[in-house]
């Protein structure tokens, strides 16, 4: 049986040597860590599935059928108990490859940042390009206005447990130790000691969460990407362009570059169909945050204290510098001359000593020391820049302290602005309890209490820390009226800055989205709102509902349209628009690359603000390591400063209207294609059977309940997330490429879609999204857990689907095999699927047997675990999970 001779595919996408080396250093350690701990058969077990499946995408189809087959029948040849190891070896090595891959873009990003010119796709190219199209005061214009704005949010999508997420921090931790040139023999053998212990706490670490977590562990697990990366990465990105601005003059005047990235957060406030998330956790969310922020700015002043020793001789204070010291002699006599007499004759030292000690105070609740909010020490701290400045020391003006200044300007005392999410229905029941009088339920109570922790927290810290409440489902102007309502009755006339988002989600949310904000311009708190923020007005926009409302092509098309007719809504309205975009991560959630998808925006839509959600996996994706969170944040920042200039603007404007009949053939035919598979009688239970939807819901990933009813009985029930997740499980990613085909295949002229694909960027993002998603999906594999439903009429539809999809996609794109022209994506897609196909096969096994067999209590148990195992396993090879 041929099993390990290397196919075309894999010799299309040769690994980079650095990357091959590491992969082979952990596989050859895991390999040693699994003989260690089951003997060599264990191991053999292992190396023979991973063979075959290899084996299976052999380009002889005939060979590959017959290791297909011989997968299938060693798996199910296992007791459960081997089943279950040879499932955590398979996801311990996707942990593994994973941190390899991770490692090996930083390498890259760092090789690809050494020349004098900006480096491609960031913000400095971007300013360039626009400095030399419209000048540099335009280019300085739109970067003062520039806004990027994420949304961390506690959606249920990171499936690692956060114990499996800290071993494999500590092995690429270890793992990056290796590129030290510098290392001799006896520390590369200690290094290869500590990574073989390491591994071996990895497979011995169970990949599956005993209990669900909390809203307050997503709170702490979100704030470990604030304390290792973002606090830091952020000023660094300012630095970064500002230094490209300014040439030889960098750090010796005052910056060109705002702090222009806001940081949001849902975890601890979403509450629509979470009903852990309360309005005490809101409150303790909040807590966390700042006692994380003031934390982080009391050590930055201390530091930056204990560094500053410029001499008064030398380096004279201005009178505003003697009068904070002067303040503090009066109110705090014996702090501040403790601090004169370790710093004497160091005023702007003791300034900023005295700053670290007050952080202190404001996060221990010490009133009488306590800075009142986070713009009195942006004030004394400006007021030591412009001494310094003043007496002649501009570069220690303008340098670290610069980078605290943009600290305290990004987060504030709150670090994130915490955002509360409901659904409409739920302020609907409680004013109808509100409006009849008497006694109210607890769940209006709770309603209530949520404006009051809003007013508790912008007391303490300021307005931005809580003031968006986000309502769900919003359709009509009264779900928006209802949210100032519920705040009168709860506050009693109290002062609460109140920004109400209306959410559209469905298809027909979008589209009656128009009329529902000409009314609420007539709102009398809109207005006064209005009046007080500049005009400004913010619209969230639904992903995951309305792709699982119309279809992966008909939503994308209708989001477009929302946007446009949004953009040309706020210009007849004198609004100043933000539209918040509710991706997710995977495909049939609005996910793939940020930047592609800014710059396809219908015009007028961005104008220099981007806000998205950030969810799961994502969070960590993009933003665990500093070197490639800068690159993203860099890449999505130059990306909307672009996507605001008049000639993007006209390009994409054109190419819509020019292919405006073009898109409705497809949307049409895509949408028809859709609807006939999700409408079709008995398609949620079938859904059901032949996805790990309902295992899904046993899996402790997150706080929320995967469906808002208590049984599966219509799509309506399910929540996007679980929706995307189940069908990535069963490597049919129907989410993220159903009715394409069918869409594609009804314009039929090629000619007119390649020049589509060409001209018009949200076609071309689109085609490209469906293709990595395709090349994702295994038709094979698919088949199997489509044949559980007993309903071949279905099974057919979405096979093909599948294949016309595929073929119209190639043809379009004007490529052989998926993602031929995306190497770096196409060759971890190719060399991670048999891999992924080992725990597919495994959970195909305990999935057939759960559907099909009549089992003990003890045996569904043990086969639900192999299913939950391999779960965690295959989304750490696809790397998407919702």
């Amino acid at each position: 049986m041929p099993t390990s001779q290397p196919s075309r595919v894999h010799a299309r996408f040769e690994m980079p040597a650095p990357l091959r080396a590491d992969v082979r250093l952990l596989g050859e350690l895991l390999g040693t860590v699994l003989k260690e701990y089951g003997g060599q058969e264990l191991l053999d077990d292992v190396e023979k599935l991973r063979e075959l499946t290899i084996a299976a995408h052999d380009d002889d189809h005939e060979r590959a059928d017959q290791a297909a087959a011989a997968c299938e029948e060693l798996v199910s040849s296992w007791d459960i108990e081997r089943a279950d190891n040879v499932a955590r070896a398979f996801t311990c090595y996707f942990h593994l490859t994973n941190l390899a891959e991770e490692f090996q873009r930083v390498r890259a990003l760092r090789e690809y940042d050494t020349g004098d010119a900006p480096v491609r796709d960031s913000l400095a190219a971007a300013v360039a390009e626009v400095t030399a199209q419209y000048g540099e005061e335009e280019a300085l214009g739109l970067l003062s206005g520039l806004e990027f704005r994420p949304v961390l949010t506690a959606h249920p999508t990171e499936a690692r447990r956060r114990a499996v997420a800290s071993a494999i921090r500590r092995i690429s931790t270890l793992l990056a130790q290796r590129d030290d040139s510098r290392l001799g023999a006896g520390e590369l053998a200690e290094n290869e000691r500590r990574l073989l212990e390491e591994i071996d706490v990895l497979w011995r670490t169970s990949q599956i969460r005993v209990t669900k977590p909390g809203p307050l562990d997503e709170v702490r697990t979100a704030m470990t990407v604030f304390d290792d990366t973002l606090f830091q990465v952020l000023p660094q990105v300012y630095r970064q362009l500002d230094d490209q601005i300014a040439g030889s003059k960098a750090g010796t005047q005052p910056p060109r570059v705002p702090a222009f990235v806001r940081l949001g957060s849902w975890i601890g406030g979403d509450r629509d169909g979470n009903p852990f998330v309360t309005a005490a956790f809101t409150q303790k969310a909040m807590a966390i945050q700042a006692d994380h922020v003031l934390r982080a700015l009391e050590r930055v002043c201390e530091r930056l204290g204990r560094a500053l020793t410029a001499d008064a001789e030398t380096t004279p204070p201005a009178p505003g510098v003697r009068r904070i010291l002067a303040d503090a002699r009066a109110a705090y006599p014996d702090l501040a001359e403790d601090v004169a007499t370790r710093s004497p004759g160091e005023p702007h030292r003791q300034v900023l000593l005295l700053a670290a000690r007050k952080l202190a105070a404001t996060r221990q609740r010490d009133a009488d020391f306590a800075y009142a909010n986070a713009g009195e020490l942006l004030r004394e701290l400006r007021t030591v820049q412009s001494s310094l400045h003043a007496a002649g020391a501009p570069r220690q003006a303008y340098g670290e302290l610069q980078h605290l200044i943009w600290q305290v300007e990004t987060f504030g005392f709150h670090l994130a602005e915490l955002e509360v999410r409901q659904h409409s229905k739920v302020h609907a029941r409680a004013l109808a309890e509100l409006r009849a009088g008497g006694d109210l339920s607890p769940e209006t109570e709770e309603v209530l209490a949520v404006f009051r922790v809003m007013a508790q927290i912008q007391q303490r810290f300021g307005p931005d820390a809580c003031r968006r409440y986000v309502v769900s489902f919003t359709q009509s102007v009264d779900d928006l009226a209802a949210v100032p309502e519920l705040a009168r009755y709860a506050l009693d006339g109290r002062p609460l800055a109140l920004d109400v988002v209306p959410l559209f989600e469905t298809e027909d949310d979008l589209r009656a989205s128009i009329g529902i904000l000409d009314q609420a311009l007539e709102l009398e708190p809109i207005q006064r709102r209005l009046a007080e923020t500049d005009r400004r007005f913010e619209v969230m926009l639904g992903y995951s509902d309305s792709a699982k409302d119309a279809g992966p092509l008909s939503a994308t098309l209708a989001l477009y349209e929302a946007q446009a007719a949004l953009a040309a809504w706020a210009e007849r309205n004198s609004i100043r628009l933000t539209l918040f975009h509710g991706r997710g991560g995977a495909l049939g959630r609005g996910g793939g690359p940020a930047n592609r998808a800014v710059l396809a925006q219908a015009p007028g839509s961005v104008s220099g603000r981007f806000k998205l959600t950030e969810q799961g996996e994502v969070i960590f994706a993009r933003y665990g390591d500093p070197i490639i969170a800068r690159r993203h944040i860099e890449q999505v920042a130059a990306a909307t400063l672009l996507a605001s200039t008049p000639a993007v603007e006209k390009r994409t404007a054109n190419a819509a209207e020019k292919f405006a009949g073009l898109a409705a053939t497809m949307d049409d035919a895509a949408r028809a294609t859709y609807h006939r598979l999700v409408r079709s009688d008995g398609f949620a239970e079938w859904f059901a059977r032949v996805t790990p939807v309902e295992e899904l819901g046993q899996l402790p990933i997150g706080s929320r309940p995967a469906r808002r009813g208590l049984a599966l009985s219509s799509l309506e029930d399910l929540r996007a997330i679980p929706w995307v997740f189940a069908w990535t499980q069963a490597r049919v990613n129907l989410t993220g490429w159903y009715g394409v085909g069918a869409g594609l295949e009804a314009v039929g002229d090629l000619d007119a879609l390649r020049e589509a694909y060409a001209q018009w960027p949200l076609f071309t993002v689109t085609l490209d999204n469906v293709e990595m998603s395709l090349a994702k999906t295994d038709a094979r594999i698919a088949r199997g857990y489509l044949e559980l439903g007993d309903r071949p009429d279905l099974a057919e539809q979405v096979l093909a689907e599948h294949a016309r999809t595929t073929e119209w996609v190639l043809k379009v794109a004007g490529h052989e095999r998926l993602l031929e022209n995306r190497r770096v994506l196409g060759r971890a897609v190719e060399l991670r699927n048999p891999y992924v196909d080992a725990l597919s096969y495994l959970q195909l096994r305990a999935f057939r047997a759960l559907r099909t067999q009549k089992l003990s209590e003890g045996e569904t148990e043990r086969l639900r675990r192999l299913v939950l195992l391999t779960v965690n396993g295959v989304a750490a090879g696809l790397q998407n999970t919702g």
